[in-house]
């Protein structure tokens, strides 16, 4: 064994022999995989090795697309025949909500370049006459996917990652990782067996420059060794294999195999197995496992069987397949598989320290292993993926999401799995959990809250008995009228929305501002003043957005996305520390939970905030003069002293208002009290997100992120050509591939098939007859009266008047880029004076 390499990889499952394969691929020789006990020990053996390409997100969907691609080239390289069997995958519907979702999914294939076919129950009855189709309402249906042998596929990579010179170590276990002197030392022992068991032996270590770990189920543990804890719980899988069906084998005695069979409504997979089928439930209540770490002992092992869990389900398969119901069992597993809080995996670096990875928390790792393997190669050897892999970052999760949110949410999500996923869905689970105080009295005036990064924000406001559940759709839901209601309010009069969840941070020291320069691609504010700015990755892509508010020459606060606080806190911990020596002492502090934060919009603000300013000058104190657009005062609000930053994310004449937490409900009380004179509205997030795409004010997370530089998402009056910063000359080198831009369109407007719809910021952009770009984000504009949304197209296509269709909803419609901020272009009305 190798005692010195250049990476060190954990875990011999398909997703580490995949990041093996591409890490020596993209060039990485000398590399050490690490396996405690014999490759596909871990969930790979017991998976069933379906390949589905449906996924609601771009990110992983690109991950799926590569694999199914990936695994068909295998053979050829390698001589080892994965077992793909390319049978197709057909999802069928029983609802019309079905339908749109299949629709809405259909949009983010077309815009991936994912093939896939529409089919009536008829079409689907004719061409499987199996299976029963009376109740359906139709079915899409995926010709280049299928499912794949789990086992041969890891070891064709494993052979193909070997003939690139990696060596892989079977029986060998790793018991603790040491930084030193810029470089990891994995520390492990050869495993021995006794008695059925494995047990430690000979000791070892290995020097390495990096480390990836893709350990599935004993991903705590394996996390725990560098003091990070992961939302990585194992949720319990069973699925059974029926004797064969002689109507089955009779089949296909002329006919080619079944496809791998869906039917979501029913919460089942089924495909067919030596002339019987295999049925994969997933089933409420299935609880998760270890969730204390594996035992030590579990190899290739399984569970015991509950199967009274999956009777319902069972049923439905005799429903849907009549001929099955005279098949006996053949056999039935139950196996753990990894899953997280929102069911995507753990990809990207390890909070904290440097040069450690994680491929983590796979609860679709067959599918995903392939396309994992070669974006994160991506990230570690060019510096950045060429998708946004931020939706899967480690970091996403704070430390303050413990294991028992983890237990529950994860829970959740297994038994989620096929519930109609509606873009504005909000799953109930470990909830409430973080709540400004403020919670209770937003929810007395009606409040229907979301959560973000565990908080609870309001995302619109309803009144008594409002079912929120019961509003979603994928069309306009029964929200949709409050929404239009509270951005109306904005546009006319004033309104209030609770911000608290934003991340906030302070840096403070001699080197603070020498580092923030370097750190980010706009000129640093002055005292008093605030700016907007981006963090660059090292590919020169969008990593993070702040405003920065400078208090002194050596004083600074941050505020960034709510959802990002510790991805961006981990990140500016580790540029802080790198960068002390060149710029000079510093000190970072998260202050999230210290500050609350209300955000007043709107023509009548001023109406509002006057008679709660404690000044000598109450008139001037809120004037252009006294408080000019762009600046941050420190005032008093009654009471409550505030650091009052005047913008606003609705295009409109406001201030935000960072108050002391604890302060937090009287200074809303005050709000509310004066707010009974001028007509205040409270407002939710979906109402200011229609708003802030009136103004073409990029979202990060959707419109802006680490697939695109700062010049294509069309932010050019935040980036300072004149100064040096991170990233820079790789920003520069891209030039210009895309370029985001702000589209106005039309949209079903209701019919038999549905009601009203709305783009989402999932639909492709067509031009003439191929896909020319995506849309980011979508909603409808209260200003315009029209579909509002940012997307991403060619820069010959970026133009204001170039003419696109957009697809919703099955349909397309036609759409017009316009130029940035259709709503008071000029910026009037938000430095309107008074």
């Amino acid at each position: 064994m190798k005692t010195q390499a250049r990476a060190v990889i954990v875990g011999g499952g398909a997703v580490g022999c995949s990041i093996a394969y591409h890490l020596a691929k993209a060039g990485w020789t000398d590399i050490v995989l690490l396996e405690r006990d014999e490759l596909t020990a871990g969930s790979t053996w017991h998976a069933a090795g379906l390949l589905p390409l449906f996924n609601m997100s771009y990110a992983v969907s690109h991950i799926h697309d590569y694999s199914v691609k990936f695994y068909k080239t295998l053979e050829a390289e390698t001589g080892l025949n994965p077992g793909f069997s390319v049978v197709g995958n057909l999802r069928m519907a029983q609802t019309r909500e079905r339908i749109d979702e299949y629709r809405l999914y259909a949009s983010t294939a077309e815009s991936v370049g994912v093939p896939f076919e529409w089919m009536t129950p008829k079409e689907v009855g004719e061409r499987w006459p199996l299976l029963r189709t009376d109740d359906l309402r139709g079915a899409i249906f995926h010709p280049t996917d299928g499912y794949i042998n789990p086992a041969d596929m890891t070891q064709a990579m494993a052979k193909g990652a070997r003939q690139r010179g990696v060596e892989i170590v079977r029986r060998a276990q790793v018991n603790g990782f040491e930084r030193r002197n810029g470089h990891w030392i994995v520390k492990g022992a050869l495993m021995g067996e006794k008695g059925g068991n494995l047990v430690e032996g000979e000791g070892f270590e290995i020097v390495s420059d990096i480390v990836v770990t893709a350990s599935g189920n004993h991903a705590q543990r394996t996390a725990a060794m560098i003091g990070c804890r992961l939302p990585a719980i194992p949720v319990e899988h069973q699925y059974i294999v029926t004797e064969p069906d002689s109507a089955l084998v009779q089949w296909r005695s002329t006919n080619p195999e079944h496809p791998v069979l869906r039917d979501a409504d029913a919460k089942w997979y089924v495909r067919e197995e030596r002339g019987g089928w295999i049925l994969g439930p997933y089933e409420e209540g299935a609880p998760a496992w270890a969730k204390f770490g594996v035992p030590q002992g579990f190899r290739a092992d399984l569970l015991p069987l509950d199967l009274e869990r999956i009777e319902e389900e069972y049923a439905s398969m005799l429903h849907r397949i009549p001929s099955s119901e005279v098949c006996g069992l053949k056999d039935d597993f139950n196996g753990p598989i990894c899953y997280t809080p929102d069911g995507n995996p753990l990809v990207g670096p390890a909070p904290g320290v440097d040069g450690f990875w994680f491929a983590e928390g796979f609860s679709f790792g067959i599918t995903a292993a392939g396309g994992t393997g070669h974006y994160l190669a991506q990230m570690i050897t060019e510096g950045e993926a060429e998708i946004d892999m931020a939706s899967l970052d480690p970091r996403r999760f704070g430390r303050m999401l413990n294991r028992e949110y983890a237990t529950k949410k994860n829970e959740e999500t297994y038994s989620h799995v096929f519930v109609l996923h509606h873009p504005d869905e909000e799953r109930p689970a470990a909830r409430p959990l973080r709540t400004a105080p403020c919670y209770d009295r937003m929810k007395a005036h009606g409040a229907q809250f979301g959560q973000v990064n565990g908080w609870e924000r309001p995302i619109y406001f309803a009144g008594p008995g409002f079912d929120d559940h019961a509003s979603r759709s994928f069309r306009r839901g029964g929200w949709w009228s409050h929404a239009k209601a509270e951005a109306t309010a904005i546009r006319e009069g004033v309104g209030l929305i609770d911000a608290t969840a934003f991340a906030k941070h302070t840096l403070t020291g001699p080197g603070a501002a020498a580092f923030l320069d370097w750190f980010t691609c706009n000129r640093l504010p002055k005292v008093g003043r605030i700016s907007l700015t981006y963090a660059l990755t090292e590919a020169g892509t969008v990593r993070s957005e702040y405003t920065i508010v400078r208090h002194a020459e050596d004083s600074f606060y941050l505020v960034s996305a709510g959802a990002a606080q510790a991805y961006d806190h981990d990140e500016l911990a580790k540029q802080v520390a790198r960068k002390t020596p060149e710029f000079g002492p510093m000190t970072l502090t998260d202050v999230t939970t210290q500050w609350g934060v209300f955000a007043v919009a709107g023509p009548k603000s001023r109406e509002l905030l006057r008679p709660l300013v404690v000044d000598a000058d109450p008139a001037f104190a809120l004037s252009n003069k006294g408080f000019p657009w762009l600046s941050a005062r420190e005032i008093d609000l009654g009471m409550v002293p505030t650091l009052a930053l005047r913008v606003a994310y609705t295009g409109e004449l406001g201030w935000e208002l960072h108050h002391p937490v604890e302060m937090q409900n009287h200074l809303f009380d005050r709000l509310i009290e004066q707010g009974d004179r001028v007509g205040l509205t409270l407002v939710g997030a979906r109402a200011q997100n229609w708003l802030r795409q009136e103004k073409s004010y990029r979202a990060w997370g959707a419109d802006i992120g680490r697939d695109a530089t700062p010049l294509e998402s069309g932010l050019d009056r935040f980036v300072d050509l004149t100064k040096a910063f991170r990233g820079k000359d790789a920003m520069l080198a891209k030039g210009l591939r895309a370029k985001c831009v702000t589209i106005l369109m039309d949209g079903p407007e209701g019919d038999e098939e549905g009601g009203a719809a709305d783009p989402w910021g999932r639909e492709a952009l067509w031009s003439g007859d191929r896909v020319v770009g995506r849309l980011t984000s979508g909603g409808w504009s209260v200003a315009a009266g029209r579909r509002i949304g940012l997307g991403y197209v060619p820069p010959a296509m970026a133009e204001p008047g170039a003419r696109l269709k957009v697809r919703i909803m099955g349909g397309l419609w036609d759409a017009e880029v316009v130029a940035d901020s259709p709503h008071d272009p000029k910026n009037e009305r938000i430095r309107a004076d008074g």
